[in-house]
């Protein structure tokens, strides 16, 4: 459930409750339907009731009989379902339908012309629905106390019900599907501020755009201020970091001029191996305040930068032929000039810089420098024919702090990666046999409208 979205979740919660609501209704109104059919058979028996009691009389013989029994032909009909019996002077009058069998009512004592509802067994081992009413005859009639009582099998109240909910389920199943549309619409048209939230967050990732805005709902809209706030709060601190950074790498400037004129000295005394001591030194500590000052540069993790991979090549290996390495070697540059990346001219030469040059120190004869999209991404190769690197060694050349004299391939690489890595790119090292292919993938700029 926790993979779920929020709109699956919703759904699912809101259609389980439509079932779940629809059933609770069909079994309500299906009983308070059975109710009111049980109404109507009382209120049908009760009227049976008073046709039967009406109709008594006496024959010639002065015995009491029903001499107009209700006209419904059920009551003619052997177990029919419904049924009048009348209990008067110890005797026992019945309806033909009954057949041999007798109501069983209970022993239960009626006021004059009250009426008792029952409910009994039948004999079909079902129930029956009983009303029954004790009354005094007028003296034209004896005066004699009578004790009559109609029934109705259940059955029907049963097969009533029954057909009632039969009827029933595919309008609740119609109405379900209705409901549970509507509520994925609803879903559909309420979540998508949420998905517009998602949307802008990702834009601000990728830099095409500062703010999530303030145009969203009034649930919605304290989350967008929050987040544009946090932004707010990250990029302060990140130009804190930067300036920070800047105002340490100009504080190294003239210490690590002083340490350059010192090792100057020194040459100039014949000490070269401490002047070339000195410079060493200078060096690292130049590159490592080139290497943090790349890092907080880059630290905001997006960049709103274009460079064409084509001129930035051709200019880092014009510069690198001028090298005693680079001047005796073979370069070939496969760069399409339309292939262009999503990052600044200065950064794409400092990480492309450092791997042409790690190429031209290692290479044997050739250099070989190549680039192409692959759907979102750019990658640029630079392939050299040179030893290439031991297998248990490619991984480690991106640890942080790794010295030169550890890889043989420089503190430069680390930065390349890290560069990569800030854009959503990735440096990758590959054994040729001969040569070694390095691989800088970068988010491909967005092409200029047509």
């Amino acid at each position: 459930m926790r993979r779920l979205s929020l709109r699956l979740r919703l759904a699912l919660a809101g259609a389980l409750a439509i079932v779940v609501a629809l059933v609770i209704a069909s079994i309500a109104l299906t009983a308070l339907f059975a109710a009111h059919v049980q109404r109507r058979a009382e209120a049908e028996l009760s009227v049976q009731l008073d046709q039967v009691v009406a109709g008594l009389g006496r024959d010639a013989d002065g015995t009491l009989e029903l001499q107009n029994p209700p006209a419904d032909p059920r009551f003619d009909q052997p177990l029919s379902g419904l049924y009048w019996q009348i209990v008067v002077e110890g005797a026992l009058l019945r309806s033909r339908s009954l057949w041999d069998h007798v109501l069983p009512l209970p022993p239960d004592e009626l006021p004059d012309g009250h009426v008792h509802i029952h409910i009994l067994p039948d004999q079909a081992d079902g129930s029956l629905l009983t009303l029954e009413r004790s009354v005094t005859l007028p003296p034209s009639l004896g005066s004699e106390r009578v004790r009559a009582a109609v029934a109705l099998t259940t059955a029907d109240l049963r097969q009533a019900r029954a057909d009632f909910l039969r009827d029933l389920v595919p309008y609740n199943v119609i109405l379900a599907i209705a409901l549970i549309v509507a509520g994925w619409v609803q879903l559909f048209f309420g979540l998508r501020p949420l998905a517009e939230v998602g949307k802008r967050v990702l834009a601000v990732r990728s830099g095409q755009q500062k703010r999530l805005g303030d145009d969203f709902p009034k649930e919605v809209l304290p989350l967008a201020i929050e987040v544009d706030a946090l932004i707010d709060a990250r990029e302060a601190e990140l130009e804190r970091a930067r300036r920070r950074a800047g105002d340490l790498a100009h504080g190294f400037k003239t210490p690590l001029q002083a340490l350059l004129g010192e090792a100057d000295r020194l040459r100039k005394n014949d000490q070269n191996e401490a002047a070339r001591a000195i410079e060493e030194i200078a060096d690292a500590m130049r590159r490592h305040v080139d290497r943090e000052l790349t890092r907080s540069r880059l630290a905001g993790g997006t960049t709103k930068g274009k460079a064409t991979v084509a001129p930035v090549a051709r200019n880092i290996v014009s510069v690198v032929r001028r090298t005693p390495d680079g001047s005796a070697l073979d370069w070939q540059i496969a760069v399409p000039e339309d292939v262009c990346v999503a990052l600044e001219a200065n950064d794409l030469t400092e990480a492309l810089g450092v791997l042409i040059e790690n190429a031209s120190r290692h290479a044997t004869s050739l250099v070989t420098i190549s680039a192409a999209r692959r759907h979102e991404m750019v990658e640029i190769d630079v392939l050299d024919d040179g030893p290439g690197m031991a297998e248990d060694r490619i991984d480690e050349f991106r640890l942080r702090g790794m010295r030169a004299d550890e890889s043989g391939h420089g503190l430069g690489l680390a930065i390349s990666t890290e560069i990569a890595q800030a854009v959503g790119g990735a440096l990758k090292i590959e054994n040729m046999s001969p040569g070694l292919r390095v691989t800088l993938q970068l988010p491909a700029a967005q092409r200029d409208p047509p």
